[in-house]
């Protein structure tokens, strides 16, 4: 994962836009799997991006490299 977020400026500098890039390597991964892991991810398991999407756009991409 590479993320990168702005906060704002003044006291309490919360976040408010944060970039996901995943980065998955290897054989023969499903899009359809990776969308489904990084929504469930984003919506389900994790309290903090749940937390912080109440103040912060979330902008979130992946990339699929396959391996040999």
């Amino acid at each position: 994962m590479v993320v990168q977020a702005e906060r704002d400026p003044e006291p309490p500098m919360v976040f408010n836009r944060i970039e996901i890039e995943y980065r998955l390597r290897g054989r023969g991964l499903s899009e359809k799997a990776v969308q489904r892991a990084i929504e469930l991810s984003e919506n389900k398991y994790c309290s903090a991006s749940v937390m912080l999407g109440k103040t912060a756009e979330f902008v979130t991409r992946y990339t699929i490299v396959e391996e040999a």
